[in-house]
């Protein structure tokens, strides 16, 4: 399949415009994401249909807390990422991609939906697990066919994409969860080769395009745990996006080639402190924590309106539109 975002140069050499990297791939090389294939000057998209995972997933795992809480969502990845994290969780699809993709079994868009419709209670298609943004093709015709079917895209991504192929997912995806890794320059272009601009200017995008936005944090010992740092992070959240936005501040585990120790209770509690002075809806995730940090209160009367442990939620204080049912305030919740 061939690249929506690119342009030719000279000896059928490409730069690809998908992502802030702007990678120069000549003629038979791939660009960062290993996904991007420069065929005699057309820069194709080699995994085009080729799915790495799926599963139908509570809509929480994404985690996504205030789109649809209680319901299920088919969710797919595929291989490959644009950005190198040493700390990745999924690294073994992200940070790895086959050499005989193009000879894998090819899932088609078509394919794809009628599979998330025999699922009961799902709501739609959660494009997650790798990076679904170097999949933008494969993505934009599966979800023009999902909304036609009356049922939600969602998107769980870093946010390190060009400004055009966004706003081409805004046309068509419902809900983001966007990993906001740092607040930091220096730790995204250490720790993940990528920078922190373009990822705010995403965030921003999105808020504006009035799509459901979370944010996921994860918190690395060490690394990104500083507390300045981290107010910062949640000062710029509440000014730019808004006090409403939601925040999942989850515990690191080792993993891929980092091995700094897990991220400890009392670290992730104080963050959570320090972001619920910003920020109206805050969780903590991959950790042990009491229920009352996983469920949510109303900014008003505070009341809990939905009720969770795990993954399960229980709605129980939401009126059919997403407001609280106590005080009338809202939308709390998309639904």
């Amino acid at each position: 399949m061939e690249s929506k975002y690119y342009i030719k140069t000279e000896n059928n050499t490409v730069e690809c415009q998908l992502c802030p990297h702007f990678c120069i791939i000549r003629k038979g090389r791939l660009g960062v994401c290993n996904t991007r294939l420069n065929t005699d000057g057309v820069l194709q998209s080699v995994q085009w249909g080729v799915i790495a995972s799926s599963s139908l997933d509570p809509i929480e795992k994404k985690p996504l807390f205030h789109f649809f809480p209680g319901k299920m969502i088919y969710s797919i990845g595929g291989f490959g990422c644009n950005l190198s994290c040493l700390f990745c969780q999924n690294f073994e699809i992200s940070q790895y991609v086959p050499q005989n993709i193009d000879k894998l079994r090819i899932i088609t868009p078509s394919e794809i939906v009628q599979k998330a419709k025999i699922h009961p209670n799902n709501i739609g298609i959660a494009y997650t697990y790798n990076e679904p943004t170097i999949s933008i093709e494969y993505i934009l015709e599966t979800a023009e066919l999902i909304r036609h079917e009356g049922m939600k895209n969602v998107i769980v991504s870093n946010g390190f994409i060009n400004p055009e192929p966004l706003s081409a997912l805004l046309e068509l995806i419902d809900a983001f969860n966007i990993d906001l890794k740092a607040f930091s320059d220096d730790f995204y272009k250490k720790i993940t080769k990528g920078s922190l601009k373009p990822v705010l200017n995403s965030l921003k995008a999105i808020r504006e395009s009035g799509k459901h936005l979370e944010l996921a944090f994860l918190v690395i010992p060490n690394l990104n745990d500083d507390l300045n740092e981290a107010s910062l992070m949640f000062n710029w959240i509440a000014n730019e996006l808004g006090e409403h936005t939601v925040l999942h501040i989850n515990g690191y585990h080792p993993a891929y080639l980092l091995n700094n120790q897990s991220t400890k209770a009392i670290t992730l509690h104080t963050l959570y402190q320090l972001a619920k002075e910003r920020l109206h809806y805050v969780y903590i995730g991959n950790n042990q924590c009491i229920d009352n940090e996983l469920s949510t209160k109303c900014p008003k009367c505070e009341s809990v309106v939905i009720k969770r442990s795990i993954y399960n939620a229980s709605p129980m204080g939401i009126d059919q539109k997403g407001y609280c049912a106590g005080c009338g305030f809202g939308p709390i919740v998309t639904l």
